[in-house]
């Protein structure tokens, strides 16, 4: 009986846990009306989703986390929160590479929460086409996988695009071998997959399904979506799009590196300020003579400027000439930071400063 009566009591708590928790989101959610009013009163054209803003109020989540629930889930909670709160505001509207039921879905839904409107596009290059054109807020774009390297179809877009870079979200990539319920999972011959995420998994197909023919799609969720009347074929995505497309996991977590991520771009039209962890992403031509990499790089070595990425790409104005996309921890408008970039404009053919954003909190 005692222990019933506990129980009984534990429950009783937690559902005045839960009233008072309710009540506190319903509060924070009218206040973010309040603060929509002010800034349409300002400002009849003002942007509601502050990238910098953002990333500040997740860090103080995570900074003041005493557990149970880990720092990223706890952050995640608060993520919805606010996406639900943003959304009474005005809704975001984000592109990303679709079709539904992708990593890059994946990644826009992670930053921006559910509440977002979320478009798929068919190419990464129609992603970046809708967001300079105003047609929607934000769009998300693959740039770099821990396994296969860089997207180049991302940077290339970037020599093109007035976009800037309004933030990066980093996702962890598992990847599952999925069936239909009419797969014959004995006589599987084909196995469709984006050509980025059939290379991921190379050394298990090698090993498992040696003789099937790898089909590379536009997409993962292509994949899904294409097995579904094929009796002999198999595709590889992940859970967004086993759930989306009704699929079974036949074998799960197939990736070769277990640690295997990728690094999503947030593209927008408007330069972020300061939010005091940031990244900072340049593109630079350089004039073609001796020691021009070591120039390029030393000023960064100089004021100890930590370099998180460097980049080459074929410059669209010559035959053998190149561009170099540098990611750096900093702000471009940090004195120090701006003094680098000044120093390299001085030597470099040309400087884009791509965009400076808070660095990844999820």
């Amino acid at each position: 009986m005692s222990t019933k009566k506990t129980l009984q009591q534990l429950r009783e708590e937690i559902d005045a846990l839960d009233t008072s928790i309710q009540q506190m989101i319903s509060a924070r959610a009218r206040c973010a009306q309040q603060v929509a009013e002010v800034k349409i009163a300002e400002d009849p054209q003002a942007v509601f989703y502050r990238p910098e803003r953002e990333a500040q109020v997740l860090r103080s989540v995570m900074a003041r986390n005493t557990g149970p629930l880990d720092n990223e889930e706890m952050a995640r909670l608060f993520r919805e929160i606010m996406s639900a709160c943003l959304a009474l505001e005005q809704p975001v509207r984000v592109a990303y590479l679709g079709p539904e039921g992708t990593f890059t879905q994946a990644a826009a839904l992670k930053h921006f929460g559910h509440s977002c409107v979320s478009i798929p596009m068919g190419a990464i290059d129609e992603v970046f086409r809708e967001v300079a054109a105003g047609a929607v807020n934000y769009g998300v774009v693959p740039v770099e996988n821990s396994t296969e390297g860089v997207v180049n179809h991302t940077l290339d877009n970037f020599m093109e695009s007035s976009v800037h870079i309004c933030g990066e979200v980093e996702l962890r990539i598992h990847h599952h071998l999925l069936v239909s319920d009419v797969t014959n999972t004995d006589g599987i011959t084909r196995i469709y997959s984006h050509a980025q995420s059939l290379a991921q998994c190379r050394k298990w197909l090698d090993s498992h399904f040696p003789k099937a023919e790898r089909v590379a799609v536009s997409s993962n969720a292509e994949a899904a979506k294409r097995i579904r009347g094929e009796w002999h074929a198999a595709a590889i995505a992940g859970d967004m799009a086993a759930e989306l497309y009704d699929l079974k996991k036949l074998h799960e977590k197939i990736e070769d590196m277990p640690d295997n991520s990728t690094r999503f771009l947030i593209i927008g039209n408007q330069p972020v300020p300061v939010s005091g962890d940031d990244k900072t992403s340049i593109i630079v031509s350089v004039r073609n003579q001796p020691g021009a990499l070591y120039n390029l790089l030393a000023p960064f070595h100089r004021n100890n400027i930590d370099l998180t990425r460097v980049e080459t790409r074929p410059s669209r104005v010559g035959a053998w000439s190149y561009v170099f996309f540098i990611d750096f921890v900093g702000h471009a408008e940090q004195p120090q930071i701006r003094s680098v970039l000044d120093e390299i404009a001085a030597q470099a053919a040309d400087v884009r400063v791509l965009g400076s954003y808070p660095r990844a909190v999820l």
